[in-house]
């Protein structure tokens, strides 16, 4: 019988969000197969990271792509963006907190790619006069890879409405984006 890659991967994700200091042995468990099959498939934590990073960069690319950020009103394409990545924010959370990623010359070039698409969107946004010009497009992308995190974990642990996720995130991204004109 062939391992479900896909299956793995996303049972991993599902423990590891909940659960980040999780053992192989738990995260085995957790996708019903046994520890020394998991080793076959990912040599240790860092391997099965990697993976993860692998497939949230999927999901992150496929997600941009789906939210059309070139179209309407960049307030808009922000909306349509948080409301698509939303079954993906866990992921995220918990690739957000494995520094490894993101530190070193082998950092994955995906994640380059999202930063690049999400500052164009912020600088459209400036361009347009929707959004606020103190604030540097990168900042802006880093204040809504923070604040999905954040939504993910509170939604996670319940203090939060799953219902309200996009809400409350696109409410306090643009709340403090948005240009005031006096």
């Amino acid at each position: 019988m062939a391992l479900d890659r896909d299956h793995v991967l996303r049972s991993a994700a599902a423990l590891l969000t909940r659960k980040s200091t999780a053992t192989m042995d738990e995260v085995a468990r957790a996708a019903g197969i046994s520890r020394a099959t998991l080793h076959r498939h990912f040599a240790g934590r860092d391997a099965l990271v990697r993976a993860l990073e692998g497939l949230g960069i999927a999901e992150c690319e496929a997600v941009l792509d789906r939210a059309r950020l070139d179209e309407g009103a960049a307030g808009e394409a922000v909306h349509r963006l948080v409301h698509a990545i939303e079954p993906s924010a866990a992921l995220l959370a918990f690739l957000y907190t494995e520094n490894q990623l993101f530190e070193g010359e082998q950092q994955n070039q995906g994640w380059a790619r999202i930063d690049e698409r999400l500052t164009a969107l912020f600088r459209r946004g400036q361009e347009s006069g929707e959004f606020r010009i103190d604030l540097t497009p990168a900042w802006l992308t880093e204040a809504l890879y923070g604040l999905l995190a954040s939504g993910a974990w509170a939604v996670s642990e319940g203090r939060v409405a799953a219902k309200d996720f996009t809400y409350m995130i696109v409410e306090l991204l643009l709340g403090g984006v948005r240009r005031t004109h006096a």
